[in-house]
């Protein structure tokens, strides 16, 4: 794996902006308590094309859209501002191609908020950790830890972004967030989100590598601040926020999460119970879980246990996904999300990956998606400090021949070896 670290140090931690006191992580066991089952909502049930100019036609339909746009190539994406200035969807050819985001067409068309979540979709969204802990912003003080009193915060779920500035290739988005820990402290954080369109020539400075003319692509980053705007510091005894970006994808059949491992990584999966063996498959140097939407099932793995990459890959429709962020080179603190209160409350995750399923016998889903995830040291900030983390998705798609050579240099297997997986 030592291309993985000289590539993305050189390319990625670069662009690392910390200020203020970000603590050294502690070092604790892995296992984390079970969380909870989120809500459920309605399972996504219209049908439409699946190409991305439908998408974005559906989506102007109900909000303001913003589509970025590659002069170079058919590559863009939609950006709606009333949900957090949230990458929606994406396309490496034009309106004609796959639409790569996964979006809830029936609770974006009903029109209807929905109580703990609504669960839009969309490839890039801004959250605020931890989701639970002592520290919490999905609990209200003293609330116990279940379903009943879960609740993403409307600034993090229905709320917009402002938008201070656009070009073709990109938009700045800001907003100023108050909220309120599980232990009652108020946070008042100024939250300023940049989208910007990658184009295709500069790619290979994120990938390593020349793309074949033939491969299709896109690739977009969030770069994500959060200042601390009020008049109290962050720190282990008051709480300390993270910056938490999720992505939504389509999930598929044959389509598998990958995650290179560090010598000696281990991966939590006690989120929502042990993952069975035939959906999580742990080698020497690579983690693979299954990504098809049929059984509800998390992991993550702490910054020891894993580099600033992790990717998918849907065999059928040939779409090889990666995302990238920012990743300190030193050990720092990490939230921990679990639902409870927490021994080791800054000893958690720094990558995370998601697949929906049924909560339970005859419940519906949230719909056929799966998602992969970052997230930024806790943030220990006096007033004024700010913190910046960077969240890169790209995707290409294309012949094996051509994604082969990618894969290889930045997870360290063929991909041959992602689809014998599960076989």
């Amino acid at each position: 794996m030592q291309c993985i670290n000289e590539l993305f140090h050189y390319y990625l931690m670069k662009k690392y902006v910390l200020y203020g006191t970000l603590c050294l992580a502690a070092c604790g066991p892995r296992k984390q308590p079970a969380q909870q089952q989120p809500a459920t909502q309605k399972q996504q049930t219209i049908s439409r094309p699946e190409n991305f100019g439908a998408d974005v036609a559906f989506l102007k339909e109900y909000t303001e859209t913003i589509v970025l746009s590659d002069s170079t190539s058919k590559s863009a994406i939609a950006v709606v501002p009333a949900w957090q200035g949230r990458v929606m969807t994406s396309t490496v050819d034009g309106d004609k191609g796959r639409s790569l985001g996964w979006l809830n067409h029936s609770l974006i068309a009903e029109k209807k908020l929905q109580p703990h979540i609504n669960a839009f979709g969309g490839e890039d969204r801004f959250w605020l950790g931890p989701e639970g802990s002592q520290n919490s912003f999905y609990f209200a003080p003293g609330d116990t830890f279940d379903l009943a009193h879960w609740q993403v915060p409307a600034a993090l779920d229905t709320e917009p972004f402002q938008v201070i500035a656009r070009s073709r290739s990109a938009v700045t988005f800001e907003r100023n967030i108050q909220l309120p820990n599980y232990k009652g402290h108020m946070f008042d954080i100024k939250v300023t989100r940049t989208i910007t369109l990658i184009a295709r020539r500069d790619l290979r400075n994120y990938l390593g590598a020349d793309l074949h003319r033939s491969v299709h692509a896109v690739g977009f980053h969030s770069a994500n601040t959060i200042s601390n705007a009020g008049k109290e510091k962050w720190d282990t005894a008051y709480g300390m926020p993270s910056i938490w970006i999720l992505g939504m994808f389509p999930a598929a059949e044959k389509n598998t999460v990958m995650i290179p491992l560090r010598a000696g990584g281990t991966v939590n999966d006690d989120y929502f119970g042990k993952v069975p063996a035939e959906r999580l498959k742990t080698g020497k140097n690579i983690a693979y879980f299954r990504a098809d939407a049929n059984f509800r099932s998390k992991i993550g793995l702490r910054q020891e246990a894993c580099y600033n990459v992790l990717g998918s890959y849907d065999a059928a429709n040939k779409v090889l996904t990666i995302v990238q962020f920012t990743m300190p080179t030193n050990p720092q603190k990490y939230v921990n999300s679990s639902w409870g209160i927490q021994p080791k409350p800054f000893s958690g995750d720094m990558v995370n990956a998601y697949n929906d399923g049924p909560p339970g016998e005859g419940k519906p889903q949230l719909g056929r998606f799966y998602e992969l995830e970052s997230s930024s040291p806790a943030a220990g900030l006096k007033p004024g400090y700010k913190m910046e983390h960077y969240h890169r998705t790209i995707h290409l798609q294309g012949s094996e021949k051509h994604l082969d050579p990618i894969v290889k240099k930045l997870f360290g297997v063929s991909l041959k070896d992602v689809e014998k997986a599960f076989q």
